[in-house]
This record gives structure tokens, C-alpha cells and sequence, in this order.
């Protein structure tokens, strides 16, 4: 168990490490444009694509909930099952703080893991649908890349546009990965037409 503990807390150095890249190395586009707070950081989000990690690796049927806590700050909770969607939950939350108030395009989260260790991200949302029906974000040094939507299931169709949104950033979409998403239930909201 302590073997254990110890490759996760090296896990998660190198994490924070990889968050916070030196200046020359940025390369992430800068958003396209700015994001309503009320409208994406709200409610379910479903993660459809995303970068391979090894915090993440083995994890599907991710989600992520952005709530108030009773004192008014953002809360960002992070889940996902592992090997299955019915598999046991893994969950890491933390406050957010956003970086560019007003655009609300860039946030900062402190990550709590297992209650013990703090793994800090900073994220840029790169683009996002009219309707908030999906969004893209990345590490600002564009190694870290994760495709949300408000549907938990997309079809071949509304997957490849959101690849293609990807590309025309500039990332390379042979790099994503696709984890097992949950079951699409009776009456989801689907990718809209104008996004």
C-alpha cells in the first residue's frame, strides 16, 4: 500500500510540475472568444475526448460538475468510473479561481486527491459552442486537451465535428483518446447544429 501511495504522490508531482510549463514553452491558441460564467460553469459536463495521463489512465464515464459551495466560491468536481461505466468512482474537486474575469476563459483549480494531496491545473477554454452545448479546453502549453459536451453520448457525426474544431485549433487529434462514455439516456440533450 505505501508502494502504492508513493508512485501516485510521484504521479501527482509531475503533474503540478507539468502545470505550470515556463513561458517559451506556451503555445496554446488563445481562446476564441468569451465565455458566459452563468451558462459553462454550471451543472453535468461529460468528458467525450481528452489527452491520455496517468491520473487518468483506465478512467471512462468522465464527468465534471461546477457547483457554488455555501460560501459562494466555484467548485470544480472531476469523476470518472474505472475500466467501466458501472465501475468503482474516482473523484478529485477543488475551488476554481478564474484568471481573466470578465472573459472567464482562463481558471486556475486546486485539486484535492484522496483528501491528502493538491494537484494544481490551469485550463484555457479554447472554444465553445453558441448554446453551451460543448466546449474544448487545454494546459496553456496545449499538451493537455479535453473535449466536453452536455450530451454523455455523441454520434459518429457530432464526434467528428468536434474533432475537426479540434484540429482547426491546432492540436493534433491523433493524440486524443476516446474513453467508454456513459449510456445515453431517454430524453439527453443532444450537440446542437450551431453548437
Amino acid at each position: 500500500m505505501r508502494c502504492k501511495q508513493a508512485a501516485l504522490l510521484g504521479i501527482l508531482a509531475l503533474g503540478a510540475c507539468a502545470s505550470h510549463p515556463p513561458l517559451q514553452t506556451m503555445r496554446a491558441p488563445e481562446p476564441a472568444k468569451a465565455v458566459d460564467e452563468s451558462k459553462l460553469f454550471t451543472g453535468r459536463w461529460y468528458e467525450i475526448a481528452r489527452t491520455p495521463e496517468a491520473l487518468t489512465h483506465g478512467c471512462v464515464a468522465g464527468t465534471t460538475d461546477y457547483y457554488r459551495a455555501s460560501d459562494g466560491s466555484l467548485i470544480d468536481k472531476d469523476a470518472c468510473r474505472t475500466g467501466t461505466p458501472n465501475g468503482k468512482e474516482k473523484v478529485v474537486f477543488g475551488p476554481v479561481k478564474i484568471l481573466n474575469p470578465g472573459d472567464n476563459t482562463k481558471i486556475f483549480v486546486k485539486y484535492q486527491v484522496m483528501g491528502v494531496f493538491y494537484v494544481p491545473r490551469t485550463y484555457w477554454v479554447l472554444d465553445h459552442g453558441g448554446q453551451y452545448s460543448w466546449f474544448i479546453v487545454s494546459d496553456p502549453d496545449f499538451r493537455r486537451l479535453i473535449v466536453y459536451t452536455r450530451a454523455p453520448r455523441l454520434d459518429a457525426a457530432q464526434m467528428q465535428k468536434l474533432v475537426k474544431r479540434v484540429q482547426a485549433l491546432g492540436y493534433d487529434p491523433q493524440k486524443l483518446e476516446f474513453p467508454t462514455p456513459f449510456p445515453q439516456p431517454e430524453g439527453a440533450p443532444k450537440l446542437s447544429p450551431g453548437g
